[in-house]
């Protein structure tokens, strides 16, 4: 079992004994769930990051598909002038192919690396601030608890995922309006 299910079983088992454990006219205990994932995908924060990386790996895009065309290319000249080569020239051909070839999956591979590299960093730093957005939330709207991943069952009533959206969504607005 990892940490991170430890602590949730743990935070529903300390909201379940808190639940119960109070008196009856005490009970005026705010729960509620958040299912950060999609606050995280669904903020318009994402898509701005997304749009950012795209436009930051662009270049190396496309120097990738023009490597790509540049043996595409080669490759038809090759085959065009296979029947009047030399044996020398053929081989010297065949050796720039695979010579192109070996660096277009070096460059492939560098880019691909790189950018799930870059993703998941950007990645990492939405999710802990859509985590402090929903605990800003939750303090403003004066909840006693916020459960999030782990959950096996909840009433609609206790999710807030669309509030905090909201929320989330209003911030970025007011702040792209500045």
């Amino acid at each position: 079992m990892s940490m991170k299910q430890q602590m949730v079983k743990a935070a529903m088992g300390f909201a379940l004994v808190f639940a119960f454990a109070m008196p009856a006219a005490a009970q005026d205990v705010k729960i509620g769930v958040v299912n950060l994932q999609d606050v995280v995908q669904r903020a318009p924060q994402t898509a701005a990051v997304m749009n950012t990386l795209r436009e930051e790996f662009a270049p190396r895009e496309r120097e990738i598909v023009a490597k790509q065309k540049e043996i595409e290319d080669l490759q038809a000249k090759v085959q065009k002038d296979l029947a009047v080569m030399g044996e020398t020239e053929r081989r010297n051909a065949e050796k720039n192919l695979r010579e192109l070839g070996r660096e277009f999956e070096r460059l492939r591979s560098e880019y691909q690396e790189d950018s799930n590299l870059r993703q998941n960093e950007e990645i990492g730093v939405l999710q802990r601030s859509m985590l402090k957005e929903v605990q800003d939330y939750a303090e403003q709207q004066g909840f006693d608890l916020i459960v999030g991943d782990g959950v096996l069952y909840m009433n609609q009533s206790i999710n807030i995922t669309d509030e905090v959206l909201a929320a989330v969504q209003a911030k970025f607005q007011a702040a792209a309006a500045q």
